[in-house]
């Protein structure tokens, strides 16, 4: 297990631009475990990365449907997007049979973490936190969704020697 990348994403553009770098890093047998509240940028995160990966959209919270496979548009790997949401045990993500696909495809669930880890001991766990609480002073509602804080935690050799603080750094683009 690596040390944790942090990364502030001060937009919505820029956390989808996160997800677009990650998806150029990613190949078939990877697992992504997303994690963070309602709102964090989980999908917005997933449609980025379904881009950087090259697959047919539209990228859409599967929250219903649980898993939805979106085939490669350029000869890579297909992405297997699944929410875990509804998914209550450990049972039911057996249930779900992911691992008759992992190694030919990159898998990313969402509510997974405490859930997916042992489809692959090799996986990126990525947390996503938005801000929260009052708004300010003067002002209705919940504070602005931004900026979104996003962990990024490496398990496995197979992220031993890629560089992700240098691939995935500055998603704005303006450094």
């Amino acid at each position: 297990m690596s040390a944790p990348l942090e990364l502030e994403l001060a937009t919505e553009q820029a956390t989808g631009e996160f997800g677009r770098r990650l998806g150029a890093l990613l190949r078939a047998g990877d697992l992504v475990v997303l994690s963070g509240d309602v709102g964090a940028g989980k999908t917005t995160m997933t449609r980025g990365l379904a881009e950087g990966l090259g697959v047919r959209g539209p990228v859409t919270s599967p929250t219903f449907v649980i898993a939805r496979v979106h085939p490669s548009l350029v000869g890579g790997p297909p992405l297997v997007h699944v929410d875990a949401y509804r998914v209550g045990s450990l049972a039911e993500v057996d249930d779900l049979d992911l691992d008759a696909d992992a190694d030919e495809a990159v898998t990313v669930v969402e509510w997974g973490a405490g859930l997916v880890e042992d489809l692959a001991g090799q996986r990126l766990e990525v947390h996503l936190e938005r801000p929260h609480g009052a708004a300010p002073a003067g002002e209705s509602g919940e504070v602005p969704v931004e900026p979104r804080t996003a962990r990024v935690l490496a398990h496995g050799e197979r992220w031993a020697g890629v560089d992700l603080a240098g691939a995935l750094g500055d998603p704005t683009g303006t450094s």
